[in-house]
């Protein structure tokens, strides 16, 4: 299965499973959403579980607390994830606060593609988890895989809290992997080592995690062995296996497609140095996008992402500090 195919997949299977699970976003119906994500899913389980909304990101959300907080499952969808931010009261006040306000669950999944690198500019391309990181009582996934992207979705229509669930539009249909045909749920908050090695941590998520993969590829040539943390979710952070991690290897490089001021390594590296200190030999390196908007051109784009160069230099000059 592709990346995207197999959020379908889990979309699919999680109505299946549960009637109480429902979709809906603009043009999730009919039209399959606007990558034919989708696609199918109204003509299954009809119009009262596949609902067409207007185009307002706040009454997308808005319904779905309210949905969830009567009983139902909801999974809402973002076109992009950059108009998620019409939605930010209703996520950040209502579906965060809602279990510490009035102890109700809610179990809602908002769906968000995001990230850079297909060419969409700066309303189609931007990198929002930073903005949600700072929210207690929401939980962030972002897989790197067709198996996790399944998986993690599985368990956040499960979970009773609100999730936000981050899917790179770059990876829809440039990962392809064998995906379980069951109800395989990967946990939530677990992060996965891709790659061991021995000479510094890299932590990343997202797409950056085959940057990551192949850059360290190429550093090994270099006789640096790079180990590799896909993190899978961002809130809560996997602080365990970080701090194994760099405890072995005493070195630790963050890398993330969104921009470094604020970013979410940022909150990692400051975590590394007040708890990890003295399993360090090196400073703690970050390697993220500059303090601009995405840009649309091509050229600038791809000068904007962190490249597999740029990170595999960083990961030499980390390695012999």
């Amino acid at each position: 299965m592709t990346y995207l195919e197999a959020i379908a997949d889990g979309l699919r299977q999680a109505m299946r499973a549960d009637p109480s699970v429902i979709v809906l976003g603009e043009d999730v119906g009919a039209y399959g959403g606007a990558f034919k994500l989708t696609k199918g899913l109204q003509d299954e389980f009809g119009a009262w579980r596949v609902i067409d909304t207007p185009i307002s990101e706040a009454a997308v959300v808005g319904a779905a607390v309210g949905a969830a907080l009567v009983g139902l499952r909801p999974v809402a969808e973002m076109q992009f994830a950059d108009f998620i931010s019409n939605a930010f009261n209703q996520i950040v006040n209502v579906a965060a606060t809602s279990a510490y306000r009035a102890g109700g669950c809610v179990p809602l999944v908002i769906r968000a593609p995001c990230g850079a690198g297909t060419h969409g500019g700066p309303f189609h391309s931007q990198s929002v988890e930073a903005y949600f990181f700072h929210t207690p009582g929401l939980k962030i996934v972002f897989p790197a895989t067709p198996a996790d992207a399944k998986g993690l979705l599985l368990s956040a229509i499960a979970d009773p809290n609100p999730v936000l669930y981050l899917e790179h539009k770059a990876l829809y249909r440039s990962q392809r992997a064998e995906v379980d045909g069951g109800l395989a749920f990967v946990p939530l908050g677990a992060a996965a080592v891709r790659r061991p090695g021995r000479d510094l941590s890299v932590i990343t998520y997202g797409m950056m995690v085959h940057r990551c993969l192949e850059a360290a590829e190429a550093a090994a040539r270099d006789g640096i062995e790079a180990e590799v943390i896909d993190l899978r979710t961002l809130l809560p952070l996997d602080l365990a296996t970080i701090a194994e991690s760099v405890a072995r290897t005493s070195r630790a490089l963050v890398v993330h497609e969104d921009r470094l001021r604020g970013g979410l390594g940022a909150e990692i590296a400051a975590h590394i140095g007040e708890h990890l200190f003295t399993s360090l030999d090196a400073p703690i390196c970050r390697v993220g996008a500059p303090d601009t908007p995405v840009p649309y051109a091509p050229p600038l784009e791809t000068a904007y992402l962190p490249s597999v160069d740029r990170i595999r230099d960083a990961m030499v000059r980390l390695a012999r500090w």
